[in-house]
């Protein structure tokens, strides 16, 4: 199909659209291996330097589709495989600890799906135990897990906080994200002062009362 319009393949520009909060994929999207995934993306990312003019020859340029083509499938979009979602293990709360549990500034990592340019930010996690903990670190990797594919970063903050509430049991969970995106710092307005800042409350994190309190600890002065 021929486009006279660049516009046409992307209708919304520079608009920052969303869909469902579940990642887009499709029915087939575990049919190839990792390693036939990186074979056909190897040739991909070949073929478009090369319609830049590259000249893949060089020793500096040789060696870049491979390497592409093993951060996309290995790293960066890790977390589109099921086999490495983190075993998020949790244990009694013998200690009957009842007050909010907040994991404050866990990096995140991510890449936006508009323009797969990076988003590097900070997560605020906090839970209220219903009877169940969850070691510190699988709250990192969970946070981590779903950074790492194609995201918008209202979808990873929801799908953060709905993974600890079906590991917890309990809806009282929250999510406080403010992130740098490089679709908006590098191109476009090249605004790179601006920061994304999103939320999702579940459960008791609605009241105005403890959300306040998350707010404070994590001391984010920002009315939601």
């Amino acid at each position: 199909m021929k486009f006279d319009n660049l516009e046409d393949f992307d209708p919304f520009g520079d608009e920052h659209i969303g869909s469902s909060e579940d990642t887009p994929l499709r029915s087939d999207a575990f049919k190839l291996t990792n390693k036939e995934k990186i074979e056909l993306i190897r040739e991909d990312v070949r073929h478009i330097m090369e319609t830049l003019g590259l000249d893949l020859t060089d020793d500096s340029l040789s060696g870049t589709p491979n390497r592409v083509a093993k951060m996309y499938v290995n790293e960066i979009f890790g977390g589109l495989g099921p086999d490495n979602k983190p075993n998020a293990s949790t244990f009694d709360n013998k200690y009957k600890y009842g007050e909010m549990l907040v994991e404050k500034n866990i990096t995140v990592y991510s890449t936006c799906e508009h323009h797969l340019l990076p988003i590097v930010g900070r997560a605020h996690v906090a839970y209220i135990s219903k009877g169940t903990v969850v070691g510190l670190s699988k709250m990192n990797r969970i946070v981590d897990y779903y950074a790492k594919r194609p995201q918008v970063q209202e979808r990873l903050t929801i799908q953060i906080v709905k993974e600890l509430q079906k590991v917890l049991g309990t809806e009282d969970v929250a999510c406080v994200m403010d992130a740098k995106h490089l679709c908006v710092n590098s191109r476009g307005i090249r605004d790179i002062e601006s920061s994304t800042v999103t939320s999702e409350f579940g459960g008791k994190f609605k009241s105005p009362e403890t959300k306040r309190e998350f707010l404070d600890y994590i001391q984010l002065d920002t009315d939601f």
